[in-house]
């Protein structure tokens, strides 16, 4: 009994029940899956109302949709940012570092990558079938806006001051890393905003969303797909900061900022895809 319970509080075993082990990085048994797997939850509930409640026969209020949906994506960015802390930082001090154990999580953010590339050319197939028809297969809103050129040149900016920062790590200099990571960080924020104006000319000035015939779910799909990506890797960036923040970096330590930036590199060159094949081809082809 007793070797069981002190097995249960140094963090080996079975760790802590669930809600005991905050902050301290026990290896099982956390809230912070809890709270994703209900926000993500709660996002497909508010993704629900907002169809059903569209039209002249909706059967609950219309802004009740968007509230639920944004209380969802709230509770899987809070749950996935207290889940990446309970597994990558808290224990950082006391965990070693393996070149072997870098390059297998390196190796494992590629395969992610792989999958995300097949998620995205699935949305871009859909695309294709759509543009074999007769074109436009309705009339299309206004795409080209003031927002697409700066949304695309922050996204762009953000690739090069990542690696700036990178390289700022790279050399020792973690003001420098701290300064250009933080910029990224800054553009990847402005990026999501400038998204969710969009959405808001599209939807309330033109009436334009995503049950606006198959072009809208396509146009919703894919940069709705690529917006939470970024969101997502935001929150990545954004824990990559702190923990620079708090000299948990140095240039033969810097794993997590590697993937990150794989991850972020990945979603940069999509949207060029998107800009080109969704927005400029939609318009003008």
């Amino acid at each position: 009994m007793s070797d069981s319970r002190e097995r249960r509080t140094d963090g080996g075993g079975y760790g802590l029940p669930v809600g005991e082990d905050y902050p301290r990085p026990l290896d099982e048994a956390s809230w912070w899956p809890v709270v994703a797997g209900g926000g993500a939850a709660i996002l497909y509930v508010g993704i629900g109302l907002f169809l059903v409640g569209r039209g002249p026969n909706a059967i609950v209020p219309a802004f009740l949709g968007p509230i639920v949906a944004v209380v969802g994506v709230g509770g899987l960015l809070t749950g996935a940012f207290g889940w990446l802390y309970h597994g990558f930082i808290a224990d950082y001090w006391t965990r070693e570092t393996h070149e072997e154990s870098s390059r297998s999580m390196e190796f494992a953010m590629i395969l992610f990558l792989v999958s995300d590339i097949a998620t995205f050319s699935a949305g871009f197939v859909y695309y294709a079938f759509i543009r074999a028809g007769a074109w436009p297969p309705t009339e299309l809103p206004e795409l080209l806006s003031w927002v697409l050129p700066i949304n695309t040149v922050l996204l762009g900016v953000s690739s090069i001051t990542l690696h700036v920062a990178h390289v700022g790590l790279a050399n020792g200099d973690r003001e420098r890393f701290s300064r250009w990571l933080g910029a990224t960080v800054l553009l990847g924020t402005l990026f999501v905003a400038g998204q969710a104006y969009e959405y808001y000319e599209l939807i309330a000035k033109e009436g334009f969303s995503f049950t606006s015939g198959i072009f809208g779910s396509a146009f919703y799909g894919l940069t709705g797909l690529h917006g939470l990506h970024v969101a997502f890797g935001v929150l990545l960036l954004g824990l990559v900061f702190l923990r620079g923040r708090a000299g948990q970096y140095a240039s033969e330590r810097d794993t997590s900022v590697v993937t990150v930036s794989m991850y972020w590199h990945l979603v940069d060159g999509v949207w060029f895809v998107i800009v080109i094949s969704l927005y400029l081809s939609a318009t003008i082809a």
